[in-house]
């Protein structure tokens, strides 16, 4: 019986780690490599957001509707802003699904690489699994918030005589989705990056978020924008975001035209030019962080 020979040190493939340099692509290959480390990081940004609370995955629900209230009264009854013949209570949490899953991601994502030091002093992975991880993890809380949109439609099917039907269009809701979260993740790995370098990020970021909430259909309709601003509007693809959600859902805008492909060209140019910049401070992350 043949006797099965122990690798040798000569036998074992040998990897070589040397820092980038330039402006460099992303390594696509090393990064689908990396996908269980993605889903373990993605697990454990979820368990860590509720880790030692009160009412845990609660809040996912609880935020949102809480928000929804908030804007219900002080927009809806007090400022009496239009809500496209909808109850505004539905008229903007249909607004917040997406925008909480952006916010959360943009937040996260760019604090990911300062939160997670101890791992990359240590030991070599993909950096860019780490902004990633973070933006996707809001997908949990989008689909929780999700079920309760769902509850609050039935309640006002029921009790208040208001009709919402599922249409076709609720198929385009990936699609949004999909653009939300690469907006979310093409910011994120600019500030995360620039986190890692300048640490007032983390104070220019709440401002950000704050900017952005004025600028994005949220508390109001984007039928109140005139129309020769319409496409310097477009520009926020969050806004797109937004009004598509409205409109796959609520129809009560009209159907996306061509300012939705100026939406989605900023928001794949906020991704790419985001990877080639990341890619380019990664190899400085160990010795600043």
């Amino acid at each position: 019986m043949a006797k099965a020979e122990s690798p040798t040190r000569h036998s074992l493939p040998t990897i070589v780690i040397r820092p980038t340099s330039g402006w460099v692509p992303v390594n696509l290959r090393e990064l689908w490599s990396s996908r269980e480390l993605i889903s373990h990081l993605t697990l454990r940004t979820i368990t860590v957001r509720y880790k030692q609370t009160l009412l845990g995955v609660s809040w996912a629900i609880l935020s949102p509707f809480f928000t929804m209230i908030v804007f219900s009264i002080f927009f809806g009854k007090f400022a009496k802003i239009p809500s496209d013949g909808v109850p505004y209570p539905i008229f903007s949490y249909a607004a917040l699904l997406p925008w909480n899953l952006f916010t959360s991601g943009l937040s996260d994502g760019s604090k990911s690489l300062v939160s997670n030091r101890n791992m990359i002093t240590k030991v070599y992975f993909p950096r860019l699994v780490l902004p990633t991880a973070s933006v996707v993890s809001g997908i949990v809380d989008f689909g929780i918030a999700f079920v309760m949109f769902l509850g609050i439609m039935l309640y006002y099917n029921v009790t208040q005589g208001y009709q919402f039907n599922f249409s076709w269009t609720w198929l385009t809701l990936p699609f949004f989705l999909l653009l939300a979260l690469v907006t979310a993740l093409g910011m994120a790995l600019w500030l995360s990056a620039l986190n890692v370098r300048y640490r007032d990020v983390n104070y220019v970021t709440p401002f950000i978020v704050q900017f952005l909430l004025f600028v994005t259909p949220v508390v109001y309709s984007a039928n109140m924008i005139p129309e020769q601003y319409q496409w310097l509007y477009s520009l926020n693809p969050m806004a797109a975001v937004v009004t598509g959600f409205r409109w796959a859902l609520l129809g009560t805008s009209a159907p996306p035209d061509m300012r939705l492909a100026l939406s989605v060209l900023v928001a794949l140019i906020l991704l790419v030019s985001g990877l080639f910049f990341f890619r380019r401070m990664e190899r400085t992350f160990a010795d600043l962080i």
